[in-house]
């Protein structure tokens, strides 16, 4: 499978927040959001078979690994690799974009479903497939990232749709406006938790490797 980078830091997003974790990022996505963050993994990488990657993160004293990208699901490897992890006692978080049906992941109990629903200012959100929502589970996480009023408005009609099972993060595109997120939260009164990407709080909007 083509591996972007592997790397060992601080999750800064979702239930994970604050914890150590190892990286394990694929190449290529069939996504293109205006306000992506990881465009240097569209297609750079390098060739590793499932039994490299996990030899390289197994490098970290760290026994969670979030398989992010990229769209991690987009690789066939990607599921081999999970299955290979949690068999290892890995405790996964997987990391995917919405735009690609989750069903062969809902009957791992081991894994963390992180999904992610785009809103309009991405561009992408016609591509979403929103069955996936309702098969998420109590354990698992959805994201939706949030630039403006449009997409707060838009985010909230999905949840009271949809109904998630699991928590729910309402997310601000990296440089807008936090605190007004906040606000609209609050005066609205919705059981969801404000993400914030706390890694580039501490670190900036750059690569941590």
């Amino acid at each position: 499978m083509k591996i972007n980078e592997i790397f060992y830091s601080i999750q800064g997003e979702g239930k994970w927040t604050g914890l150590p974790n190892v990286f394990i990022r694929t190449t290529g996505c069939n996504l293109r959001c205006l306000y992506c963050d990881t465009k240097y993994a569209y297609e750079k990488g390098i060739e590793k078979t499932i039994e490299e990657t996990i030899s390289e993160a197994g490098k970290y004293n760290c026994k969670k690994i979030c398989v992010t990208g990229g769209e991690p699901l987009i690789q066939k490897e990607t599921l081999k690799l999970i299955d290979k992890l949690i068999k290892k006692n890995y405790k996964i978080s997987l990391e995917t974009n919405g735009s690609i049906d989750i069903t062969p992941l809902t009957n791992k109990a081991k894994l963390i479903i992180s999904l992610d629903i785009k809103c309009p200012s991405s561009k992408m959100h016609e591509k979403m497939i929103f069955e996936n929502i309702k098969k998420l589970k109590q354990k698992d996480q959805l994201k939706l990232i949030i630039k403006n009023k449009n997409d707060y408005e838009y985010a909230k009609e999905i949840i009271n749709k949809y109904k998630p099972a699991c928590t729910t993060f309402f997310q601000p595109v990296w440089g807008t406006n936090s605190k007004l997120l906040a606000d609209w939260i609050i005066k609205d009164g919705l059981n969801v938790k404000l993400g914030l990407q706390i890694h580039k709080i501490i670190w900036g909007n750059k690569r941590r490797i």
